[in-house]
This record gives C-alpha cells, sequence and structure tokens, in this order.
C-alpha cells in the first residue's frame, strides 16, 4: 500500500465500493481498498501488474460512479483533467502525490473550489481528498487532443508540447527508404511512423507504443492503411514475420528516476525482431552509455549524425546467435 493512502485509511479516510483507482504503479498496492476495484492506467507493463492480480483494468479514463483515489501524474494539465474526470462520479476524489509532482500546487488550487480533509504529509509528498458533490473542475477538462504543429496530442504524452528535436534528428539522418517492413518503437504519437509513410517503398509499419494514450494520438495522426497499432511493451513485443528495420528514440527514465536499461532492452529486441540483413536507427540523449548493448547484438555499430545533446546511431548484422 502506498505510505500515504495507507495512512490516510488508518486516521479517517473512508471509502465504499466500487472505487475506481487512476494511474497506480507496481509500488502501490491497493489490496487493502473495498473491493471491488476497478484501476485505470495506459501503460502497458503497469496494466499488466494490476490484471495479472486480479483486478479490472481499462486503459482510458471512465468513471462509473462511487470513490476514486488518484496518484498524482507529472503533467499539470493531465492532474487537472484527471481530477475534473474524477469529480464526475460524485464520490470522496482521493489525491496521493509527491512534492516533486506538484501536490502542494493541487492542493492550494483544490481549496479554493471545495472544503478538503487531511492533508497528510509523508514521504515528501501528500494526500488529500474532498467530496465531489457536484463537479466544480469542469474548466480543467480536456475534451479534445490539442493540435500541435498539425498533429494530435494529449495531456502527460511524451513530448505533448511539439515535435521532439531528437526525433526529428533521426529523421534527417534516416536513408530515404529504410525498409519495406518497419517497426517504430515506442512510437508515441506517431510522428516518425508519420513521416516514413510518406516513403512510397514503405509496405508495412508497426507503431509500438506502451502509453495507450499516446497511442490514440498515433491513430489520429497516421490515417494510413500500412500502418499497425500495437499497444504493447517494446522491451518484449514481437512482429509476426521480421521486419526490415526498427527506429527508434527508446525512453530511459521510470517515473522521475534515470533508467538507461530501459533503452539497452528496446536494443536487445530490435536485434531479435529484424531480418538478417535488417538495421536499427535510434536516437538517444548523448551521454546515454547505449553502444555496448549494440555491439553486443550487432555485428556493425556507427554513428551516423547528431548535436552536441543527442547521437543518432546505426547498426546491422543483428546476432543470430541472440534471436
Amino acid at each position: 500500500m502506498s505510505l500515504r493512502l495507507s495512512l490516510a485509511l488508518d486516521t479517517g479516510l473512508k471509502l465504499s465500493a466500487p472505487v475506481t483507482v487512476i494511474l497506480p504503479t507496481p509500488d502501490h498496492d491497493i489490496s487493502r481498498l473495498p473491493s471491488p476495484v476497478r484501476v485505470v492506467q495506459p501503460f502497458k507493463p503497469y496494466f499488466d501488474h494490476f490484471e495479472a492480480q486480479g483486478f479490472d483494468c481499462e486503459p482510458e479514463m471512465q468513471i462509473p460512479g462511487g470513490d476514486v483515489v488518484m496518484f498524482l501524474p507529472r503533467s499539470k494539465v493531465q492532474a487537472r483533467d484527471l481530477v475534473s474526470r474524477a469529480a464526475t462520479g460524485g464520490g470522496t476524489v482521493v489525491i496521493d502525490g509527491a512534492k516533486t509532482d506538484g501536490v502542494d500546487s493541487l492542493l492550494k488550487e483544490i481549496r479554493k473550489r471545495v472544503p478538503v480533509e487531511g492533508p497528510i504529509s509523508k514521504a515528501h509528498g501528500k494526500i488529500f481528498w474532498f467530496e465531489a458533490k457536484e463537479n466544480r473542475f469542469d474548466d480543467w477538462s480536456v475534451d479534445a487532443p490539442t493540435t500541435v504543429d498539425g498533429f494530435h496530442v494529449a495531456p502527460g504524452v511524451f513530448s505533448a508540447d511539439g515535435i521532439d528535436p531528437a526525433s526529428s534528428l533521426l529523421l534527417s539522418a534516416l536513408p530515404e527508404n529504410p525498409g519495406r517492413r518497419s517497426a517504430d518503437l515506442g512510437a508515441g504519437w506517431g510522428f516518425l511512423s508519420s513521416r516514413l509513410l510518406q516513403r512510397t517503398k514503405v509496405e508495412k509499419i508497426y507503431l509500438v507504443e506502451a502509453d495507450h494514450v499516446a497511442l490514440l494520438c498515433a491513430q489520429e495522426n497516421v490515417n494510413d492503411a500500412r500502418a499497425r497499432f500495437i499497444w504493447a511493451d517494446a522491451r518484449d513485443w514481437r512482429p509476426e514475420e521480421p521486419v526490415d528495420a526498427v527506429v527508434m528514440n527508446p525512453p530511459f527514465h521510470a517515473g522521475r528516476v534515470a533508467d538507461p536499461g530501459i533503452g539497452q532492452s528496446f536494443v536487445a529486441n530490435a536485434a531479435r525482431m529484424l531480418a538478417p540483413n535488417g538495421n536499427l536507427w535510434m536516437v538517444a540523449n548523448r551521454h546515454l552509455p547505449y553502444e555496448a548493448a549494440l555491439h553486443t547484438h550487432f555485428g556493425k555499430v556507427e554513428e551516423i549524425g547528431g548535436d552536441t545533446r543527442f547521437k543518432v546511431l546505426h547498426a546491422a548484422r543483428p546476432s543470430r546467435a541472440r534471436r
């Protein structure tokens, strides 16, 4: 159980089933909440974690009514949108968040609109709750994807404020025809794939993305019959047939913690899904240690572009021993 949530339940917070839990992570034990508990989690690895525990899970935010426990996301716009949606349920809305994710400022804003109970401070964060007898947060709702640089994006997705400069750098370094069958690992809201599909020799491209919200945006941005939209963890997803090319701008954070192992796992899985003559193109922050993983899984590795912040890497001859 989240330490703050556990303290709240022990010191006066009363919740009634059904309870909807928004954005829990594997660090959160929600087993003490009154059943049935419904989990809203668009991130596929976390979704799978709670589904394996027997919880009813959904990737999209829909509140059927009743009490809500919300774990605060990093995006302020997303947090406000989720508060507005949670308040439509008519029950108790509980918000648990770290100071680094803006829980203090959100608490101040909410206090201006409704009476707040708690709050409880613990472990560099706060938990508080209020009764949503009427929704006083309608103006916080984000009703439709935002259009930025001609693309649909949504609060909380990676690069929600526009085209990511690293992805743009990768695109500029790609050959005109990377391959007939391609996979875009960690496709986000679809920038790279949308541009690759403008090249006529592309026959099929898999957009593999763990964030269901980003994938829905990609479906808006990539209106092409050659695209296949896959909600999956790019570290272990495999295509139905080997691909000729993999492109990727892998994430390197789990929450706020830097974890280069995520990108290294992307590299390993790229080698497994590529045809023997396939190629990998990736972009990464210059300080990230991906070269060793690339040399482990590929016979040829070279830097083909970049700037002071990013490096574009090309790898060929995936190791058959690793397939």
